[in-house]
């Protein structure tokens, strides 16, 4: 275990990070004036600790990236011995790391993706990937779920359907759809396979009375994450797939938060048998060690580019850091079978150990899932599915922390997403806590 001995830092302590943190940092997505952060000094696996000595079980995988937990010696090895050999150089040159990493990610895609392009997360992955579907159709339109996250940047986070895109819609061409989810239909529909058949009537609606002629994209998360761990039912994503290539449209799938290990298999998509035309990734790729993302592009669109330039670019594309952390990540995730792991967690654990909870709280609505990729909706009641006020979810996570468990909390939902690697009492730990906190 690392040495989680605070007496080598001197006066560092909680506070004194705390404090020059609110000193000089400007945080995202927040009102800074009453920050409080939390503080971290260490982790190791599944545990984060501070310099106070308090030690926590992290079941939100920082968000969502983690996937093979913290510091992993093989990973940080790479990341040292490529810091000694190469630290850094411009994307125009080929680097050994690059290429390497390129051909493992190309491997574990579906046939007929040829090339990788390099971003330095998963926002930018997006964006480049509306870039590509624009220049390839030579439309303009991007259709996107209401449900969904993105991004932060401009392009990514107008694709956004959530509140954050309000303030920030500066980017031209984003149309809009609401995305299957049952529990709380847009659709009027009393199971999974009405919810589906409306869902591709509806977007079938949107694209005929947009224009398809001027639809250069449609973006989806394959589960979108951040929205509520949505697994769409089964047959949507086959009939996404069939309107885009009636239509012409390109197929991007948003595989940022799901993809490389968090739902059980590589890539989320293997789930519901369909292939897109770009994939986009970040997160999980290499657990967040180094910034990465990237864009993995079919054969037809690659070949586009073999003489039309690609007006689109990064200074650290394919960072060569960043590059060794994802080889190592995904040479650890193979020779450890950590997608296997969290298939089986998922299974084993989580999914009964979630239905459990549901049938013993009353303020659970619904749980959902899979891997290590679950939501528990929160609500006032059962019988009106209202979700639960803002201060009663605070409540739960303050008291969620307090007992040593740090939880991914948004709006009325506890995201169950620890990282692929966590061991069956881990997991278990992890839902006594919650329901120590859900029990008051």
């Amino acid at each position: 275990m690392t040495n989680r001995d605070t007496s080598r830092t001197g006066t560092v302590n909680n506070d004194h990070v705390r404090a020059l943190d609110r000193a000089g940092v400007f945080h995202s997505w927040s009102a800074q004036g009453a920050l409080q952060p939390m503080v971290f000094k260490g982790g190791e696996g599944c545990r984060l600790w501070d310099y106070d000595g308090r030690d926590y079980l992290d079941f939100s995988s920082q968000l969502v990236n983690t996937n093979i937990g913290h510091q992993h010696p093989r990973v940080i090895e790479a990341i040292k011995a490529q810091a000694d050999e190469l630290a850094t150089i411009a994307p125009a040159h080929a680097n050994l790391a690059r290429g390497r990493a390129a051909r493992k990610i190309l491997d574990l895609a579906p046939a007929g993706f040829s090339k990788v392009f390099f971003t330095n997360a998963g926002a930018d992955a997006n964006e480049n990937a509306i870039r590509m579907a624009r220049a390839v159709t030579g439309r303009e339109k991007i259709l996107s779920a209401y449900r969904s996250y993105h991004g932060g940047t401009g392009s990514a986070i107008a694709a956004t359907g959530d509140f954050r895109r309000v303030p920030n819609e500066f980017s031209r061409g984003h149309v809009r759809f609401f995305n299957p989810f049952l529990y709380r239909s847009e659709f009027w529909a009393g199971n999974e396979e009405e919810e589906c058949q409306r869902a591709l009537h509806h977007l079938r609606r949107v694209i005929e009375c947009e224009g398809p002629a001027s639809i250069a994209g449609l973006l989806l998360e394959t589960i979108p994450g951040t929205a509520g761990v949505l697994v769409p039912p089964r047959g949507y994503l086959k009939g996404v797939r069939a309107l885009a290539d009636e239509f012409g449209i390109v197929l991007i799938l948003d595989e940022v938060m799901a993809g490389f290990g968090r739902t059980g298999k590589w890539l989320a998509l293997e789930h519901f048998g369909v292939v897109p035309d770009l994939i986009t990734f970040a997160k999980g790729v290499n657990s967040g060690y180094v910034p990465a993302g990237g864009v993995i592009i079919n054969e037809r669109i690659a070949s586009h580019f073999d003489e039309e330039m690609f007006y689109g670019g990064l200074t650290y594309s394919g960072h060569p850091l960043a590059m060794a952390a994802i080889c190592a990540t995904l040479e650890v995730m193979e020779q450890e079978d950590v997608v296997g792991n969290a298939a089986s967690i998922g299974e084993s654990v989580l999914t009964p150990g979630l239905e459990r909870l549901r049938d013993k709280h009353d303020i659970i609505g619904e749980v959902r899932g899979l891997g290590v990729f679950h939501a528990i909706e929160l609500v006032e009641s059962r019988q009106s599915r209202a979700p639960l006020p803002a201060a009663e979810v605070a409540r739960l996570k303050q008291g969620m922390i307090d007992r040593g468990l740090l939880p991914f909390v948004v709006a009325n939902r506890i995201h169950v997403v620890p990282p692929c690697i966590i061991s069956p009492s881990e997991a278990r730990q992890g839902l006594e806590i919650i329901d120590e906190a859900l029990a008051g």
